[in-house]
């Protein structure tokens, strides 16, 4: 039996047993001490709360992302035009960030229907939160900065505030991390381990460690003269990734071209495209931090449908 087949399943509220419940109760804590640590660490930076959107024409294509494994997208009819449920919103960073927010962020609701083989990955589920954020004329680095801090910030609180909730789920040996954190290049990665890097090099590393160079979707930043991608992921030790994010392409020709190439519906981008071609969509960098998966790696869940009150499970549909 594979290590995927033994990950339990979470069960709904109803179901739980009273050390179930107290342990529930835990990670319910932990995620609360979560968002409130890292909204406070950007909007003290000076960022703006922005509301998130449900239904959208545009949300993200999640293609040729070699990480995305979509089963269907929910697409429906409103007021004679198709919206779809909103994947992320990227769109919607790029054009506030190039128009009235120069530093934003978002709680951000995801719906990604994940194929049903993923639901023992105990890293996947069909809806899921991101901290999603864009800053005007950034780099790479600031980002990184940015990142570092919040989560350190968030694990020293931690070890500070919650040690009883801690204690309940195992995990008072829980570090904080050291900044800054290592910087390792996906291909380099590749040639030592392989097309499983992923796997390999978190059992490896005892810090988190950034990845970049990443080919993704057409928003990413790539070098079209070297190939290289300014993009980055943020993993952590045993566990594995709790945030994606980029340097933003912004010039036309670049974003046009990329679309052509990987036979993205343009349709679907007009207002990106438009403000390309008008020179209206400005440099922008940032990330998604997802929540239920930092706060899997804190709490040492098996599966991050434990982080959520209501489990949202590829495959299965409960009643809540």
């Amino acid at each position: 039996m594979t290590q995927q087949e033994c990950i339990p399943l979470p069960k709904p509220l109803d179901q739980l047993t009273a050390q179930e419940i107290e342990r529930k109760a835990a990670i319910g804590k932990i995620m609360t001490y979560t968002l409130q640590s890292l909204t406070n660490t950007y909007v003290n930076k000076g960022f703006e709360w922005l509301l998130p959107v449900a239904l959208s024409q545009s949300t993200d294509p999640l293609w040729p992302d070699p990480g995305a494994s979509i089963e269907k997208r929910i697409e429906v009819d409103i007021y004679g035009k198709p919206v779809r449920t909103t994947a992320s919103m990227i769109v919607h960073k790029l054009v506030g960030c190039s128009t009235v927010y120069e530093k934003l962020f978002i709680v951000s609701p995801n719906i990604r229907i994940e194929k049903s083989e993923r639901a023992k990955t105990g890293k996947h589920i069909y809806e899921f939160t991101q901290l999603d954020f864009e800053i005007q004329h950034a780099t790479s680095k600031d980002v990184f900065a940015l990142v570092e801090e919040a989560i350190c910030t968030l694990i020293k609180g931690l070890k500070a505030d919650r040690k009883a909730e801690l204690a309940i789920l195992g995990r008072s040996d829980l570090k904080v991390p050291k900044a800054p954190f290592k910087i390792l290049d996906r291909a380099d990665l590749e040639a030592k381990y392989g097309a499983d890097w992923e796997a390999a090099m978190i059992k490896e590393i005892t810090e988190p460690v950034w990845i970049t160079n990443i080919p993704r979707e057409f928003y990413d930043f790539e070098d079209f003269a070297t190939g290289r991608w300014d993009n980055y992921d943020l993993f952590m030790p045993q566990y594995g990734e709790v945030l994606s994010g980029a340097r933003r392409e912004y010039e036309y020709s670049k974003i046009y071209e990329k679309m052509e190439r990987e036979q993205v519906r343009k349709e679907n981008y007009s207002i990106i495209l438009k403000m390309a071609k008008d020179g209206r969509l400005k440099p922008t960098a940032g990330a998604g931090i997802g929540m239920e998966r930092i706060v899997g790696y804190i709490t040492g869940v098996s599966h991050i449908g434990e982080c959520q009150p209501f489990p949202r499970v590829p495959g299965n549909v409960q009643e809540l």
